[in-house]
């Protein structure tokens, strides 16, 4: 069974599936989605058509917005994993504030995608650093605005060494 819920607006509620049947806040209900295109679904809840467009998906703040009759509408969603971290005092609102950026590994900078300054959002690419003849992009904590870049393009860096100094 899934189960997570949404916050649109002022209103909350819970989404539970098991198989084809699903239910919100405990009420049975009739729910039926097809892809019409890229990114348009034709939606059919309790016997009414519905046309949604999706506008965009942000994987990591775990927002969805969709365009419902000619409606925005933006969806946090938030499954059981995040309801324990809330329950714990673990949830996003908690979150340590982050103030560098350090080398997870061993490596050779091989670009800095960002100037001291700029301000990023959270999940933006920093730098690519390589390391055992991979890539690896390491991306900003959270919203932050780069304070000092440590490090240049070809630099060597040793494993915990500072990369990028944030306000």
């Amino acid at each position: 069974m899934n189960q997570f819920t949404t916050k649109s607006g002022h209103f909350t509620f819970n989404i539970d599936q098991t198989e084809n049947h699903y239910s919100i806040d405990g009420k049975n209900v009739e729910f039926d989605c097809i892809k019409i295109s890229d990114n348009r679904y034709h939606l059919l809840v309790d016997n009414r058509s519905l046309e949604a467009e999706l506008i965009s998906i942000d994987y990591n703040k775990k927002v969805v917005d969709l365009m419902i009759e000619n409606r925005k509408i933006s969806i946090q969603v938030e499954d059981a994993f995040d309801r324990l971290l809330v329950s714990m005092g673990i949830d996003k609102g908690a979150k340590q504030k982050v103030s560098e950026i350090k080398a997870p590994m061993p490596g050779l900078v091989l670009s800095v995608a960002v100037s001291e300054g700029d301000t990023v959002e959270e999940g933006s690419a920093l730098l690519i650093l390589e390391a055992m003849k991979m890539e690896n992009v390491l991306t900003s904590p959270s919203d932050v605005v780069i304070k000092e870049i440590k490090v240049k393009p070809g630099d060597k860096v040793d494993k915990n060494q500072t990369l990028i100094v944030f306000e």
